[in-house]
């Protein structure tokens, strides 16, 4: 498998870095994405550097906007050929409401609307590889169930558990998008990291926190602090699993956590009615915004 390509969005920083630089030790082509150029290209020339693999691109692309989404399909497209692995690492903890561009809250188009289109947007490419898999990071503190009136924030926003209520309904679409390319030789999973020291856990307030743990915010600043990306690394193992064991080779709608062990679902990803409603809504809403889709 070494001489196949794998995309990984969010990869200039955070689990996303380290998952890039462990499949570039690998020799695999990596693919990164990232909104900076020069953040972006920096990390390309120390993965480079570090691994002794130059088969590394960079895409930029803002992927909370559907805009950055084509734009990482079409400069994919004009570039490579074939994908092995898209690795949907990006993800978004909005401190407060905010809508994109395209009119959704930034939760929800980064960890539910990304993953979704991105992936069926490269389906194409992804066709033409012999093993090709779709990985989706999960996220927050899988709660068991879903505010399905409040998906988008509609009605109040709860900080850190909007995110994690964004993972759920992540996992609910990505679910049925493997069911849907059952009749493919796609396989479409996802992955667990556990927590890790990353900008993103750097920057929750002590109001994104529940109001139970607001006390102690001052000790959760201390476990999260910065610790060179050792926590990151870690948490990279369940994507790196996905996207290169021959163990899971032909395997899909499979849930692995942090520990590398295939888990059930929560409750709610396994409800087919509130999977419907969550389906429905997302294509309604997609239904609006012009851009090239394959239904799969």
């Amino acid at each position: 498998m070494k001489d196949k390509t794998i995309l990984i969005t969010g990869s200039t920083a955070g689990i996303g870095k380290q998952t890039a630089i462990s499949l570039a030790e690998k020799g695999y082509q990596v693919i990164i994405t990232g909104r900076n150029k020069e953040s972006g290209e920096k990390v390309v020339s120390e993965i480079k550097q570090l691994t002794n693999n130059q088969k590394i691109g960079l895409i930029l692309a803002d992927i909370s906007t559907i805009a950055g989404i084509i734009k990482i399909n079409a400069e994919f497209k004009s570039s490579y050929s074939n994908l092995d692995c898209l690795i949907n690492n990006a993800g978004s903890a909005s401190k407060s409401l905010t809508i994109t561009p395209d009119g959704f809250e930034l939760n929800f188009a980064v960890n539910v609307i990304a993953p979704y289109l991105l992936s069926t947007l490269l389906l194409d490419n992804l066709k033409l590889s012999p093993e090709p898999r779709i990985i989706t990071l999960a996220g927050g503190d899988l709660p068991q169930s879903i505010d399905l009136s409040n998906l988008q924030n509609e009605r109040y926003f709860d900080g850190l558990n909007s995110y994690s209520q964004s993972k759920v309904a992540m996992m609910c679409i990505m679910y049925d998008l493997s069911k849907k390319l059952r009749d493919t030789n796609i396989t479409c999973n996802i992955c667990y990291p556990g927590q890790a020291r990353t900008s993103m856990t750097q920057n929750v307030t002590k109001e994104m926190l529940p109001k139970f743990m607001r006390p102690i915010y001052p000790i959760f600043k201390l476990a999260v602090r910065p610790d060179n990306g050792k926590s990151a690394k870690k948490a990279s193992k369940s994507s790196i699993y996905l996207a290169t064991s021959a163990d899971v080779t032909g395997k899909s709608g499979l849930y692995v956590n942090k520990k590398i062990k295939i888990k059930q679902f929560p409750k709610i990803v396994m409800d087919d009615n509130s999977r419907k409603i969550l389906w429905d809504y997302m294509i309604e809403k997609l239904s609006t915004k012009e851009y090239k889709h394959q239904n799969a």
